[in-house]
């Protein structure tokens, strides 16, 4: 037996020596045996490989001829070769051949070899590569596919057949990736793509044969080509580094990281495996982690790139990538810091000793999993629509683990308190991490991995780096290693109040000069907060407004999110009334009870009703109504000067039916107008609303005021009288 190197075009006619025989190569076709032609399917492994394999042999053209793996197989007396293995390339290089041949006009002679392959399977397979050399596209179609199916000649059920199906596609991928390619049938000739082929003489070809051939084996995974190819890059890397010294550190690495793929990472990564048992997936999705990471140290953002495992390889892990060495180096790190020592059992344990779901001492609290590592692995990093598996607040989390893990000089203690640090800052810069590469700033990220560096490795919260965590959470931070300096003793106390779930890490409302009152907010909030809402408004003013919209928040009975969004500094204008509403009332008791909140705001409507003055707090604490259950949303045209005149909304941003003018649903619930956003009230032929001083009588059909009812105020514009009791009186009759 001989091998040889060969190519497409000179293959055929090819003489083979078989001890004192030699036959010539006349035809290649594939048998009936075998399976259909599968590089043009659509599924995203295929797609992945058809893109990479065309990639690669279009280098070919560009820079340095490719030799292709072994096609072998066997020629009988009339020198028809049977591929056993090698059909799907062979069929590849047809289609290649072809698209050079029409796209650049060749004489027919020279490509009259391509009506030797065909395929044996089916007749359509074998009709359509027959009619396909005979056809001369135009080009001028959306695509090559769209083209041959509009010929008189292709018949629509020739698209059912797979290989058929499967060669359009390819055709089409192949335009695609050679258009505006030139001279592709002369680079062709000159041998830029090669084989070597292996001929077998008479070994049988049956059935069962095929079958064996075809089933040594199953298919190699996307991970195992994914480890070839990694291999290949780092011993390529460990021939082409500049210095020697470079090259030996690369030749080291390699051998260690084959090594510990198969060793001590699939170890790491066993007890995330899934039901078939395999950690391919879970390896391949914090492989993406660290490309994320370096892609973002480097200055750079993931989005908008493919996440693809083959194309990171080549960003990151390439000869011809910047760094390359130091990012494999960085890729090792990141492995073998979770089967470190300092790692604590893996990452279950370490996270278990660090984390918590609720406040625990010397732990940061965490929402939903503990295990940050291994939601990273179960989560395929990509970006889709805008949406991450693994979203940006875990990664920053799982990097500051890291960088304690590969950090060797920091001291536990020193890490419990900076990761608080870290975990404080995620949970205040949702906005500034969630849209920190498409805001107007730009990328953060960047930053705020530097920033994270120099907190886990330094304790020190840099200026200066540009844009990254949110700036009020960083000062409050700066603030709180400050103070702790002094109160080391309360350091349990602060972060117990850090981890209140109405705070999460920002404690401005309460304040740090205010430590005696640490304790009471979570007594407080323990409570009613219904009750919470009414002691609030008649301790004093707390109602915040939403930037300068007619929007504004208030506490809720029923959505915590309400006391968030009021509790943590943000573009909403009254949050120092908040505070200090807020710590007044906290000074008025060391415990809080139902009943105490409950006295407290009875002591301030009966005021009100024996002074006869009725500020709109009045009815706020008084009435229920006033008081927004669902997302304590309320809304004011003019606060200032009509503070009688609002709605309760019923969604979180807009006026809709299930709104109403909180006066007029106290006074008269049943006849509250649905179609007005509940802003008056219908009754037998006219309508009600309510004006800062006064309620407004009007005609139903032609909307002319025929009455007002005033309501009577003093100077300063407050009420002397409830004028929800006067708008019942005034309906009382017509009731009865």
């Amino acid at each position: 037996m001989a091998v040889g190197k060969h190519t497409f075009i000179s293959i055929f006619g090819e003489s083979f020596e078989y001890g004192d025989e030699h036959v010539q190569l006349s035809d290649i076709a594939i048998p009936i045996i075998q399976r259909d032609y599968a590089q043009g399917r659509l599924t995203p492994e295929v797609s992945r490989v058809r893109n990479r394999f065309l990639a690669e042999l279009r280098k070919a053209f560009e820079s340095k001829p490719i030799v292709l793996d072994f096609v072998y197989g066997d020629i009988d007396d009339g020198g028809v070769l049977t591929p056993l293995d090698g059909q799907q390339r062979l069929t590849t290089l047809f289609l290649l051949h072809w698209y050079a041949a029409k796209k650049e006009c060749v004489q027919g002679d020279q490509y009259q070899f391509l009506k030797r392959f065909t395929y044996k399977t089916r007749y359509s397979a074998r009709m359509f590569c027959q009619s396909l050399v005979d056809f001369n596209p135009s080009f001028s179609y959306d695509s090559i596919s769209c083209e041959i199916e509009d010929q008189e000649w292709f018949p629509l059920g020739w698209k059912k057949d797979p290989t058929v199906a499967s060669m359009l596609v390819m055709l089409d991928d192949i335009e695609k990736t050679f258009d505006g390619l030139s001279g592709m049938w002369e680079t062709l000739e000159s041998g830029a793509i090669s084989f070597y082929f292996l001929p077998i003489k008479d070994m049988g070809l049956t059935d069962e044969l095929f079958i064996k051939m075809n089933s040594r084996g199953k298919p190699l995974t996307t991970f195992e080509h994914f480890k070839a190819e990694l291999e290949r890059n780092l011993r390529t890397l460990a021939r082409t580094e500049p210095t020697e010294q470079e090259r030996n550190t690369a030749t080291l690495l390699a051998n260690r990281i084959v090594a510990k793929i198969d060793s001590s990472w699939m170890d790491l990564l066993w007890q995330y495996r899934g039901d078939k048992g395999i950690v391919d997936d879970e390896f391949l999705n914090y492989f993406r982690f660290a490309c994320e990471i370096i892609c973002y140290k480097s200055g750079g953002t993931p989005l908008g790139k493919s996440d693809d495992p083959f194309d990171l390889l080549d960003s990151y892990f390439s000869p011809a990538a910047d760094g390359a060495l130091e990012n494999a180096l960085l890729l090792e790190e990141y492995f073998d810091c979770w089967v470190s020592e300092r790692a604590i059992g893996g990452p279950p344990a370490f996270f278990s000793e660090f984390a918590a779901l609720t406040h625990e001492p010397g732990k940061i609290q965490v929402d939903r999993y503990i295990d940050v590592f291994g939601r990273c692995v179960k989560s395929n990093s990509s970006i889709r629509g805008g949406t991450r598996p693994f979203p940006l607040r875990r990664m920053i989390l799982l990097y500051a683990a890291t960088t304690y893990l590969t950090s060797e000089n920091i001291e536990e203690p020193l890490f419990r308190r900076r990761l608080r640090i870290v975990n404080n800052l995620i949970r205040n810069s949702s906005d500034e991490i969630s849209n920190s590469e498409s805001r107007i700033g730009g990328n953060r990220m960047p930053a705020i991995l530097r920033q994270v560096d120099s907190i886990i490795k330094e304790g020190k919260l840099i200026d200066g780096i540009g844009p990254n965590f949110n700036v009020e959470q960083i000062a409050e931070e700066k603030a709180k290693d400050a103070w702790l300096i002094d109160h080391q003793e309360d350091a349990e106390t602060l972060y117990a109040l850090e981890d209140h779930s109405l705070l999460t890490g920002q404690i401005g409302i309460v304040g740090l000069d205010h430590l005696d009152l640490f304790t009471r907010f979570s007594s407080l909030f323990g409570c009613n907060h219904d009750l919470v809402d009414k002691a609030l408004c008649a301790t004093g003013p707390y109602i915040q407004r939403e930037g300068k919209t007619w929007r504004y928040q208030s506490g809720s009975s029923k959505l915590q999110s309400a006391w968030v969004k009021l509790f943590h500094r943000s573009r909403n204008s009254g949050f120092e009334d908040t505070k200090s509403t807020l710590v007044k009332l906290l000074q008025s008791a060391e415990n809080f009870t139902d009943d105490f909140l409950e006295q407290l705001a009875s002591v301030f409507v009966d005021r009100c009703e024996s002074e006869g003055v009725y500020p709109l707090a009045y009815y706020y604490v008084k009435y229920d109504v006033f008081r927004p259950g669902r997302y304590g949303k309320l809304r004011w045209a003019d606060n200032d000067n009509k503070p009688y005149e609002l709605s309760v909304l019923w969604t979180e941003q807009q006026i809709s039916e299930n709104a109403y003018q909180p006066f007029l649903k106290a006074a008269d619930p049943s006849h509250v107008f649905r179609d007005d956003c509940g802003n008056s009230l219908l009754r037998d032929g006219f309508t009600v609303s309510c004006r800062n001083d006064s309620f407004v009588f009007s005609d139903a059909e032609t909307n002319e005021v025929m009455e007002l009812l005033p309501v009577p105020q003093n100077n300063e514009g407050i009420d002397l009288e409830d004028r929800i009791v006067l708008l019942k009186d005034y309906f009382a009759p017509m009731d009865d």
